[in-house]
């Protein structure tokens, strides 16, 4: 049985108006900030609508491990950055999918720490949220320090 993620209390809502598909088609959002060209991946000169996923969900990442640092009183480093990758693939139904990894860099933490930051992230997070349990994904974390030896 699953269980779907009930809002209670609606905090933003985007709009956007798309035209045309992934071959030469247009997407505006309402108040004008992004007016998109699209292209198929690795064609033209537009995006595609997995660049804007892998940007859209490592935005909003990276700001679940900042409040959850927050919260946790972790002194997060300056050069925490997350860079993600959207796979478009063919399933063997013929039907289409995505996966995605995601790896962040924490340098200067401690990596059991740095760990359960982004575990915790993925429950946060609204983007690994809608996707978990719908797509492989694989996090790897980078830059954090290496775990003491007992002893």
């Amino acid at each position: 049985m699953t269980t779907k993620a009930q809002i209670k209390k609606v905090l933003y809502t985007a709009k956007t108006h798309t035209t045309g598909g992934r071959e030469g088609g247009t997407s505006r959002t309402d108040d004008g900030r992004i007016d998109l060209k699209f292209s198929a991946p690795g064609e033209g000169t537009g995006t595609n609508p997995e660049q804007l996923f892998a940007a859209g969900w490592s935005t909003c990442y990276l700001s679940a491990i900042k409040l959850i640092a927050q919260k946790r009183k972790i002194t997060l480093p300056d050069e925490l950055a997350i860079d993600t990758e959207v796979d478009l693939g063919s399933t063997t139904d013929g039907h289409f999918a995505l996966g995605a990894r995601l790896t962040v860099n924490l340098p200067g933490v401690a990596a059991d720490v740095a760990q359960d930051l982004v575990n915790k992230a993925h429950e946060v997070c609204p983007y690994s949220r809608a996707t978990r349990g719908n797509i492989d994904v694989t996090t790897t974390v980078t830059g954090a320090l290496p775990m003491k030896k007992a002893g």
